[in-house]
C-alpha cells in the first residue's frame, strides 16, 4: 500500500459506500475498527443527513472513515424520453397503488451543501463519484486535511482524475455492483466496460496515483489479486452488503444467494444511469425501453422501488449486486475482515512459495 494509504488503514480493505441506506454508521464502523476503511454514502441524502450520520459515527468509531459524495449531473435534454419511460411505468404505479415520482426532483443531489459541511467539519476521507471535481475543490479538501479519492472507468478517466489533482484513483470494473461511476453517460458506450484486472493494468501504465481496486471482489484471494496487479487496496461493496451491520433491506440480503436470481446485468431501469443489479422482473420488463436519464429515471421509479420493499416483492426491486454475488457470506462486518485478511495472508504466502523462474526450472 502506498504511504498516504497506510497511515489511514492498516489493511488493505476498504468498504464501499453503497447510497439507499446500505453503508449506514454501524457498517462503517465495524469496518474500520477491525483495520478496514469504512464508508458512508452522502448519496440521496440531504446535506444535514449527512451531518448526522457523521455525528452518530463518530461515536461509534476514532478510526479513520469515508465519506462518498456524488458529482452533480449535466442537464438532460430529451425530456420526452423521461415522458416515454413514464408512460410505460404506468402499470407499475396502478399495480403498486402509487404515483410515480417527480423526474425534475433536483439533479445536483446537495453536492456544495454537502462541500460545505465537509469544509467545516473535515473527515479523514473523502470520495466522488460519477466525476471528478474541480481542482479548487479537491485543493480545498487537501488543506482541510482531508484524503481525495475519485472513481473511473477508462485509463482516460483515470487521467483526468490525476490532472484535477485527486490523492488516489478508485479503479472500477465492469464487474461491480451498482453504479458504474463514469464520468460522462454516453449510451453509446453501453456494455463495453472494461474488466477489473485488465483496467488495473491499464490505469497504472496511464497515471502515478495509488489506486483503489473495486469490482466484483468477494475474496481475499481476490484482494491479492489485485494487489499483485497494481493497486495499493481493494473496495467491497457486495462482500458488506449481506453482513447484519448493513442497512440492505432483508430482501435485498437474501437474493444475493438465492437461486432464484442467477445472474446480474448492467441495466438502466431504476435510475437511468448503468447499474449492476440481480436479473429480476423490473429489470427485464423495463431495462430494454429505459432511457439514458440520470437523476430523472432514478426520481420517477423511487416510489415504485419503496412500494416493492415494504410490499416484499423483490421482483420489483433495486437489486444492486457485483458479479460475485453468490459468494457472498452472512458474517458480521468485523469478522468478515478478519477472514478477507487471513485469505489475503494465505494467498500472498501461496505466490511467494511459487518456483521462479521460466521453463523448466
Amino acid at each position: 500500500m502506498s504511504s498516504a494509504l497506510t497511515d489511514l488503514f492498516p489493511l488493505p480493505i476498504v468498504q464501499a459506500p453503497m447510497a439507499g441506506g446500505v453503508s449506514v454508521p454501524q457498517l462503517a464502523a465495524a469496518v474500520s475498527e477491525a483495520g478496514g476503511l469504512g464508508f458512508l454514502a452522502a448519496g440521496y441524502k440531504t446535506a444535514d443527513g449527512m451531518y448526522q450520520e457523521i455525528k452518530q459515527l463518530r461515536g461509534l468509531t476514532g478510526r479513520p472513515f469515508g465519506v462518498n459524495l456524488f458529482m452533480p449531473q449535466p442537464e438532460y435534454a430529451d425530456a420526452a424520453a423521461v415522458d416515454v419511460y413514464a408512460h410505460q411505468l404506468a402499470g407499475e404505479a396502478a399495480w403498486y397503488e402509487i404515483e410515480l415520482g417527480d423526474p425534475d426532483s433536483g439533479r445536483d443531489d446537495g453536492y456544495d451543501a454537502k462541500l460545505a459541511v465537509l469544509l467545516d467539519n473535515p473527515v479523514p476521507v473523502v470520495s466522488f463519484h460519477f466525476g471528478a471535481p474541480s481542482s479548487e475543490v479537491l485543493e480545498s479538501l487537501r488543506r482541510a486535511g482531508t484524503f481525495t479519492l475519485v472513481t473511473a472507468t477508462t485509463p482516460d478517466e483515470a487521467l483526468a482524475v490525476q490532472r484535477a489533482g485527486a490523492d488516489a484513483v478508485i479503479v472500477q470494473g465492469v464487474e461491480a455492483g451498482g453504479h458504474q461511476g463514469t464520468h460522462r453517460d454516453n449510451p453509446e458506450t453501453d456494455g463495453t466496460g472494461i474488466g477489473l484486472l485488465s483496467l488495473i493494468a491499464q490505469v497504472r501504465e496511464t497515471v502515478s496515483l495509488p489506486i483503489v481496486a473495486a469490482g466484483g471482489i468477494m475474496r481475499g484471494s481476490q484482494i491479492a489479486a489485485a494487489l499483485a496487479a497494481g493497486a495499493s487496496a481493494a473496495q467491497l461493496g457486495t462482500a458488506f452488503l449481506a453482513t447484519p451491520e448493513s442497512g440492505a433491506n432483508a430482501l435485498h440480503k437474501q437474493a444475493l444467494t438465492n437461486p432464484l436470481f442467477v445472474r446480474t446485468e448492467l441495466t438502466r431501469a431504476f435510475s437511468g444511469r448503468p447499474a449492476r443489479g440481480l436479473v429480476n422482473r423490473f429489470l427485464r420488463e423495463h431495462g430494454p425501453y429505459a432511457p439514458a436519464a440520470y437523476p430523472e429515471v432514478h426520481h420517477l421509479t423511487s416510489p415504485l422501488r419503496k412500494k416493492a420493499a415494504a410490499s416484499g416483492d423483490a421482483q420489483g426491486m433495486a437489486l444492486w449486486a457485483g458479479q460475485g454475488h453468490r459468494m457472498a457470506r452472512e458474517l458480521p462486518a468485523g469478522q468478515l475482515v478478519e477472514v478477507l485478511t487471513a485469505e489475503l495472508a494465505a494467498a500472498a504466502t501461496a505466490l511467494s512459495a511459487q518456483p521462479k523462474g521460466g521453463a523448466g526450472s
